[in-house]
């Protein structure tokens, strides 16, 4: 939750800092941007590799695991689909929403990691989608933690790491070991280290069809 805090207190304070004009027009903004996220990649890089305890549950698993992430792949995208007919729906009658379909599935790429999608989106699409981007993973985030226990309850022990989505191999990995069991840590790791390397790979993807 605290990360989250200074998340949302970052963005809160780069917005006043615009709005009130300390920040002068003319900072290339989207050059800053993309440093930073080769930066963020570079370090999620260094991370992983000198985390030797990760990488060797990772190495345990068996290949038919990876049936989970691309499972929480799938249901993504097609929630993504869902949410984009209710959108065109519910604006049927008035102004349709400058917003498309890939659009709606760039922003549910980002399967919770929103530090790094909300920046890609940000720099492509603009400032208002990369605000859509960021606030839609964070819910996902909250919802995986404040929820975990019912999911597990109504859907068994494989929900909460599909919903976590790219958390799960750090920020909801806590409540995924209390509420699925120990048992299922080094398949929520190696779940959350598929779907952080998946993110960029969609992005780029779905932005070279717009």
């Amino acid at each position: 939750m605290r990360d989250i805090l200074a998340i949302l207190g970052s963005f809160a304070v780069g917005l006043l800092l615009a709005l009130f004009g300390v920040i002068p027009d003319t900072l290339d903004i989207s050059q800053i941007s993309k440093y930073v996220l080769y930066l963020l990649m570079f370090l999620v890089g260094v991370n992983l590799g000198k985390d030797e305890q990760t990488l060797k549950l990772i190495r345990k698993q068996p290949l038919s695991t990876l049936f989970l992430p691309v499972a929480t792949m799938a249901g993504t995208f097609a929630g993504a689909v869902a949410a984009y007919g209710v959108i065109q729906f519910l604006w049927k009658l008035s102004v349709t929403p400058d917003i498309s379909l890939l659009d709606t599935l760039s922003v549910s790429a980002g399967f919770g990691y929103y530090s790094l999608s909300s920046i890609l989106i940000n720099e492509v699409r603009g400032a208002e989608l990369g605000t859509i981007a960021l606030a839609s993973n964070i819910i996902r985030e909250l919802v995986t933690v404040a929820f975990a226990p019912l999911m597990v309850k109504w859907f068994k022990n494989f929900a909460p790491i599909s919903s976590g989505g790219a958390t799960t191999a750090d920020t909801t990995l806590p409540v995924i070991q209390r509420f699925s069991g120990n048992q299922y840590v080094p398949l929520s790791v190696l779940h959350g280290a598929v779907m952080d390397f998946s993110v960029p790979v969609f992005l780029t993807l779905f932005f070279s069809l717009m």
